[in-house]
Parts: structure tokens; sequence; C-alpha cells
């Protein structure tokens, strides 16, 4: 029984164990078939990232779609773009691109990025005038070829390796985007075109720009573009620019005329020199060891220049007498009225100072700031300039009363002509006054409209006052000298209005001064009916159009007052009755000194009021004209005082600052400086690629790098252009006043 009990014990033990052994096999097979599960669902999560990874560079993550598409499709042009290229008519090439643009960008490819980063979006400062969303155009070229920098591997860097070597696998160009906004969350200055937003964007060269302007077109009209709702911009697609220059500049007529010009005028200054060569050569007349053919072309020249007409005219281009003539500094001679250089080269340099602010108006971000600065007390200086021009037109109209009425002989001669022969010194002084500012002007004028076609095609800004279409279209009236009698926004060079201002009021004067020489009494009456007209005048006219100082009113009514002669001629008159006083009244014209030094202070207290008196703009029309007219007035006066004295050889500390012999220099270039001031300028601005700032002091140093580089073009020009007419005028006149003596 016990044997049996522990058989069934032990085969009980044994069935046990074997329950237990299977148990545990059991369990073995279940954690293997646990962790082969688990490592296929890690195979199977690392092949679906994998899949996601990939699906991603192809067809976007949704987690994408979800937080970058919208707000990159709302805030960015560029990637706007993309989004739109699907359903519009561009070509397959453009299309394809654009769409590897969007690629790169959601993948954050180091080309692609730089693609966005180089094209424009909204920055800040909108509300104050902030249109230029340039973007970079240099950072748009680094995604065509690396930029030329070394770094040292030295060092543990963060950015992206590829972020300057890697290169867009297709030709990229950086174009500019033009739309015109209508939002009421800007301030409206109403100076030209400052509601014009410029957009630089960097496309692949496959985009033509009709093709981009189209995808704008539809991008803006969705109503994807985030700025468009948050500001109310309502854009219109205007155009767009390649940046590129265009074929048909070449053709223009300007270019023709001025490499003409420029061909001719270097000859006749070789010939010059040739002149000069020859005059120190040996009488035997040696070839000096040229060879033949130039030893025949040099007996030519030898031979043409022996004429004598031929030899004078070819004198009037020599550099080196001409370069002696600009920089002559000499004692002042008693007929002479030395304040008058001061007077032309501070006014000079004072409007260039002006032109510089009025240039930067265009390509400022921060028009609100710049045009706040004009209205403060401290720069007055600057935006009351244009009152300067009055200072030329006193000083010309004394000038020419005062060497007509001087010239004994001459006034003799009309008083004894006929009518014929008066006309015909009459248009001799017509054509000498021609000659002398005729060429360095039309050659200006065909520069103006040669630049402005450059910077039209290539500058980023958008450039409203075209005048090379303007030149174009209405050169006539500048060969004439008329174009200020149209309207100032249809002129070639609107600067130049004061010039055809000038030639009418000499025409006028002159006809006065022939009339004066015959029925002096009938003369007088006259100038004072045209004093007292043109004061009339400006008066009607303010009232009828409700002059207003206000800078958007100024310049709303540039036709009607600031370039109509009717309005202008007033300093110019009273300019020539100073001359005649002088002339006629000069022993009235005594005091004594500490009267004399009491009225020259009172002139410059007179000259600085009026320079400050629209330090107030917001006065009624009725107002704005009577000191309008009034300030003009006194001004002129105040000027006329200076002359005055200093003819008679009195003055004080300040009166003689501006007699100083150095103004000598600065008076003969005052011409030149005038006209191609505002062209420079111009020129400059333009060729920036990004906006500028209105900063006071950067201001000042940007006036004096444009004084330099306008004082040397100045030289070159006068060289040139201004004293071979000018010499080649006085030749004419010294023949004309010989033949008359003959006779």
């Amino acid at each position: 029984m016990e044997l049996m009990e522990l058989m069934v014990r032990t085969l009980g033990l044994l069935s046990l164990m074997g329950v237990a052994k299977g148990a545990i096999n059991q369990s073995n097979t279940a954690s293997q078939l646990q962790w082969q599960l688990q490592q296929q669902q890690l195979q199977q999560q690392q092949q679906q990232q994998q899949q996601q990874k990939l699906k991603f560079s192809i067809d976007f993550p949704s987690i994408v779609d979800d937080f970058y598409e919208p707000h990159l499709t709302r805030t960015s042009v560029i990637f706007g773009l993309t989004k739109v290229v699907n359903a519009s008519q561009v070509n397959a090439q453009c299309k394809a691109h654009l769409r590897q643009v969007q690629r790169g960008i959601l993948s954050k490819q180091p080309w692609a990025m730089k693609v966005l980063d180089a094209s424009g979006t909204k920055p800040s400062g909108f509300v104050y005038g902030q249109n230029y969303w340039l973007g970079s155009r240099e950072a748009c070229k680094g995604v065509q070829r690396p930029v030329g920098i070394t770094l040292s591997k030295n060092f543990d860097r963060v950015m992206h390796q590829g972020l300057i070597t890697q290169l867009a696998p297709f030709d990229m160009d950086y174009r500019v985007l033009y739309l015109r906004h209508n939002s009421p969350w800007q301030v409206e200055i109403k100076l030209m075109s400052e509601q014009i937003i410029h957009i630089g964007l960097c496309l692949p060269s496959s985009c033509s720009s009709s093709e981009v302007q189209q995808l704008a077109a539809e991008y803006v009209g969705r109503g994807m573009f985030a700025e468009s709702d948050i500001y109310d911009i309502r854009p219109e697609v205007l155009y767009m620019k390649d940046l590129q220059l265009s074929e048909s500049f070449y053709q223009r007529t300007s270019f023709r005329l001025l490499v003409s010009c420029v061909l001719i005028t270097a000859a006749l200054m070789l010939c010059a020199q040739q002149l000069l060569a020859v005059k120190k050569l040996p009488s035997s007349g040696e070839d000096l060891g040229l060879a033949p053919a130039e030893s025949e072309l040099w007996r030519a020249l030898h031979s043409l220049l022996r004429l004598q007409r031929l030899r004078q005219l070819v004198s009037c281009y020599d550099v080196p007498a001409n370069w002696s003539r600009i920089f002559a500094i000499r004692e002042s001679t008693p007929q002479e009225i030395p304040i008058m250089n001061g007077l032309r080269s501070v006014c000079a340099i004072w409007i260039m100072i002006f032109h510089v602010v009025w240039f930067m108006y265009f390509t400022v971000h921060n028009k609100i700031v710049l045009i706040s600065y004009a209205e403060q007390a401290f720069f007055q200086y600057v935006s009351s300039a244009p009152l300067l021009v009055d200072v030329f037109f006193t000083i010309s109209g004394f000038l020419q009363t005062y060497n007509f009425l001087r010239n004994s002989a001459q006034l003799e001669a009309v008083r004894q002509n006929g009518w014929q022969q008066n006309l015909k010194l009459f248009g001799k002084l017509l054509f000498h006054r021609y000659l002398r500012l005729g060429p360095l002007y039309l050659v200006v004028m065909a520069l103006v409209d040669l630049v402005y076609a450059y910077i039209g095609d290539t500058s980023v800004y958008h450039i409203n006052e075209r005048f090379d279409e303007m030149c174009s279209s209405h050169w006539w009236r500048n060969l004439l000298f008329i174009q200020n009698l149209f309207d100032h926004r249809d002129m070639c060079a609107n600067w130049s209005w004061s010039l055809a201002c000038e030639m009418q009021f000499f025409i006028l004067a002159n006809v006065l001064l022939f009339l004066y020489a015959k029925h002096p009494r009938l003369t007088k009456t006259l100038v004072a009916t045209a004093l007292l007209s043109t004061i009339a005048w400006t008066y009607g006219i303010g009232v009828r159009i409700k002059f207003q100082l206000s800078f958007d009113a100024a310049f709303a009514t540039g036709t009607e007052i600031y370039t109509s002669p009717f309005v202008r001629v007033l300093p110019y008159i009273l300019g020539a009755i100073t001359a005649w006083s002088l002339l006629e009244l000069r022993p009235q014209l005594m005091m004594g000194e500490l009267r004399e030094r009491c009225s020259w202070h009172l002139a410059l207290l007179v000259f600085f009021a009026c320079i400050y008196s629209t330090i107030r703009r917001d006065l009624g029309p009725l107002l704005a004209i009577s000191l309008f007219v009034l300030g003009r007035l006194s001004f002129s006066l105040s000027v006329c005082w200076m002359i005055v004295g200093s003819a008679q050889g009195r003055g004080v500390w300040w009166s003689r600052l501006l007699e100083a012999k150095g103004f000598q220099h600065l008076s003969r270039l005052s011409y030149a400086i005038y006209l191609l001031n505002p062209l420079v300028i111009a020129f400059f601005y333009s060729l920036t690629n990004a906006s500028t700032h209105a900063d006071p002091f950067m201001l000042c140093v940007v006036t004096c790098g444009f004084a330099v580089i306008v004082y040397l073009t100045s030289i070159l020009f006068s060289l040139a252009f201004e004293l071979p007419y000018s010499n080649l005028s006085s030749i004419l006149l010294r023949r004309s006043q010989k033949c008359l003596k003959d006779a």
C-alpha cells in the first residue's frame, strides 16, 4: 500500500512538473511572439515615418498644410504666386519651376529659403508711407552664385551648411512688382506717387513679366493677401520691371545727339591742344619723326588751323585756358558788384540742398516724418529754399538794365537807329543770350532724357516724373524756352522753368529798354503798370484757386503760381528798377554810416524773416496769398539793397563775407550747378536698392557728398559745354563792335 501511494505521489509530482514545464514553455513562446509583434510594429512605424517623409517631400504633410502653408500664402507674395500657378495659363517651365520653389520652401531647402528671404513682405511703417517692400536684390543674386565670403572652419556655427553654397537648380532673377493701393490706413500727402507699393520678388527666369503680372492679379484678386484685409489695401496690379535696360535705349535720339556732341567737343578740344602745339613748333615745320600717314594728317590739320576764323573757333575750346578762367581769382574792378558772386554761389548751393531733400522724398519710407521736418523751425531754411530763385531773377533784372543803360554807345545807337536797325540789334542780343545759355542747357536736356530712360528701366523705384517721355514729346518747348507756359506736370526737366522765365524776361526787358531809349516817360509808365499788374494778377489767381502754403496745395498749384511768368516777374522788375535808380539817382542814395549799417542789418533781417515766414502753413487763402506776395516783394527789396550797397563800396561784416574772392570761382559755376544738381541727385538716388530713412544727421552727410559730386560734374560740363560758347559769343561781339567802329 505504501508502495502504491509512493508511486501515485511520484506520478502526480511528475505530472505537475510536466504541467509546470509546459506552462513555462508556453510563457516563453508567448514572450517571443510578443517581442516579434513589437518588432513588427516598430518596423511598420519606421516604414510609415519613411513614407511620411517621402510624402512630405512630394505631397506635403497635413501638419504643414495646417500651419505653414496658410501663413505663407497670406503673408508672402512669392509663395502666394506658387499657390495660384496651378490654375493659371503660364508656360509649363515657369509652372514647374514655381512648384519646385514651393516644395523647396516647405521642405526648407537652403536655396528656396534664400528665395523666400530675398522676396519682399510688408515691413512696419505702412501708416507713415512705407510702401517699399523690396526684399533684397543682393540675396536674390546669392541664389544664383555663392556670396564671395570666406568663413573659418575653426568655429562651430548653427547655420545650415548649404546656406551660402547651395544654389537654385534653375536661373532666378530679381524683379519689382508695382501695386496701387487704396488703403485708408496710410497718411495721404497728395505729392505724386506715394500710393504705389513696390514689392521685390526673386523669380524663376523662365517666367515672363507678363505672366507674373497675371499671377499677381489672380493672387490679389482672390483676396489671399492678408495685408489687404488688415489694412484695407485693395491692391491693383500696375506693372512689373525686370530691371533690365531695354534694347531701344541706344536707339534714342538723345543718345545719338549726346554722343555726337561729346565727340565733336572732344575733337575741338584736341584741335585746340594741337593749335597750342603748332605755336610751339619751330618755324621749319619739322615732322618730328612721324609716320607718313600721321605726317600727312598733321600737315592737313596744320593748314586748316591757319584759317583765322577757324583758329578763333578752335581756341574757344582751349581746356587749359578755360580751366584757368574757371579758377581765376582777382581783385574786383570798380564797375563790378562783388556781392553778386556770393549771392549766386550761396543760393545755388542752398537750392541744391533743397533738391537733396526733394528727391529723397521719392525714395524715403517715412515720408510723413520728412514732411514734418520741413515744417519745423530749424528746417525752414530748406523748405523755403525755392524762394531763393527770386535772388537770381533780381540779379538778372538788375544786370540786364544796368549793363544796357551803362553802355552809352549802344544806348545812343538805339536812339539814332530806325526800327529795322534796332530789330537787327535786338536779334543780335537775343542770339548772344541764347549762345551763352543754350548749349549747356540743351546738352543737359538730352542727358535728362537719357538718364530718365535708363532709371525708368533699371531703378527699383516707380518713377513718377518720366522726363524721358516728356522730353521726347515736348522737346521743342525747351528749345524755345517756353516750357513754363504749359502745365508743370508736362515739363521736360521741370526745374528748368526758371531758365524759361529768365529768357522771357530778358526779351521783355530788352523791348522796354529799347523803348526807354526813345520814349523814357512812356517806358516808366509801362514798368509801373507791369509791377502793379503782376501783384494784382497774383492776388487774383491765388484767391481763385484758393491758394494755401501747405506742400500738397503748393505742388498742385505749381502751374498757376510757382512757374507762371506773370507771377514770377515781380523780382525781375524790382531788380531793373533798382539798376535804373542806382544809375539815375546815385547822389541821392548817400546816407550816414550808422543809418547805412542799420539798413544792412535790416535787409538781412527781412531776408531771413521771409525765409521763415511760412513756418505757419495752415493759413486761409487770402492770408496765404497776401503773405506770398508781400514776402516775395520784401525779399526782393532786401536783395536789391544788398546789391546797391555793394555797388557803392559799402557794407558790414556779413556782406564782406559774401564779397570774398573765393565766391568768384563758384559764381562762374552757378549756372552749371543749378542745371545739373537735380539730375545728379535723382540719378544717384535711383541707383539704390533699398529705401532711405529720413534722418537729419545722415541727411547732412548725404548733402555733403552730393555737393562734392555736383561741384566736380559742374566743372566738367562747364569746361565742355558752357565756357567755349561764352568765349565764342565774346569773339563775335568784339568782331561786331570792330565792324561798327570801322563803319
